[in-house]
């Protein structure tokens, strides 16, 4: 999906439905400090907007196949479109990374991985949001979450072990199946608490929290894969609902 189609997704009743249910996990874990850098990547900022402080300093860089919109709506932008591979902040930068409809996404995830490593201040906090393999939205057209390449927890605590985290925290969401008949919409949070208390094995999403680990450091200087350069299709105005696609 672009992001044309990704935001068109959040403006229904099962997206927000979707996005209510994972902002309600993220926020028994996610804490900012005043000032801290949150930085959102993938399609991030919906969530953004719930779970970041007004005070904090918060970005949203949008990787280059899917194309970028501006962000915030009504003030100054502070989206960008990047490679994930390559990201332009300074090393020990962030103080937070949220990644949704990201890594599922990427062309080598464990790169994408070591290079949120490379900007994450020493302890700072990764989030990762990522389809369950298991779960029955990865295998549905219905939602985001049933493009790219969905995940297990053990294939993301190997790869957050090789790019140097720690992991501190799991939790599942989306335990309805992804329908949009509407009486199903308005028993989905009973439904989606029943689940967690009883197993969630096959929930739509995996929810993890990872911590930057130093003591693992070299100080050999990672070599990036070279990649092609991309370049917007289209310019984007700083109205919200523009696009900018790449090739």
């Amino acid at each position: 999906m672009d992001v044309v189609e990704l935001r068109d997704f959040y403006q229904t009743p099962l997206g927000l439905s979707a996005k209510r249910k994972i902002v309600h996990v993220l926020r028994q874990r996610f804490v900012a400090n005043p000032q801290d850098m949150i930085l959102g990547l993938g399609f991030a900022h919906p969530y953004l907007d719930d779970i970041a402080p007004e005070n904090s300093i918060s970005l949203s860089f949008m990787m280059a196949r899917q194309g970028v919109i501006h962000w915030p709506l009504g003030q100054k932008n502070r989206s960008a479109l990047i490679d994930e591979n390559d990201l332009p902040l300074l090393e020990s930068t962030a103080d937070h990374v949220v990644v949704i409809h990201g890594l599922e996404l990427a062309e080598t995830p464990l790169e994408m991985l070591q290079e949120i490593w490379r900007v994450l201040a020493p302890q700072g906090k990764l989030y990762l949001v990522v389809p369950n393999r298991r779960g029955l939205w990865a295998a549905s057209d219905a939602s985001p979450f049933g493009s790219g390449q969905p995940f297990s927890r053990q294939q993301i605590a190997q790869l957050l072990k090789e790019a140097r985290f720690s992991t501190n925290w799991w939790q599942e969401a989306l335990v309805m199946p992804p329908l949009t008949a509407p009486s199903m919409l308005k028993i989905a949070p009973a439904a989606e608490a029943l689940g967690r208390r009883f197993g969630s094995r096959f929930s739509g999403v995996i929810i993890v929290e990872a911590v930057k680990q130093v003591y693992a450091f070299s100080s050999g200087k990672r070599v990036r894969r070279l990649l092609p350069r991309f370049r917007p299709l289209l310019l984007p105005r700083p109205a919200g609902g523009s696009t900018a696609k790449t090739e």
